[in-house]
């Protein structure tokens, strides 16, 4: 018999994120990304964090975040 063990993950917050498309920037290839938020496979070209349609979660609401106490 298996016993098989899950990690509690917490749920978001917020609203999900979007899925949002654009044109890059450096190299005209047609991207997509969360939120307003870019990165191009092609030419490495990436917007500014700041250049997103909402706020990004402090330390203490990202899920990713390891250093929990």
């Amino acid at each position: 018999m298996t016993i098989r063990r899950t990690a509690h993950r917490r749920q978001p917050s917020g609203p999900m994120p979007e899925i949002t498309e654009t044109d890059c920037e450096r190299c005209g290839t047609r991207i997509a990304g969360l939120t307003g938020r870019y990165a191009c496979g092609v030419c490495g070209w990436v917007n500014h964090w700041s250049q997103g349609h909402t706020d990004l979660p402090s330390a203490r609401d990202d899920l990713d975040y390891t250093r929990r106490r």
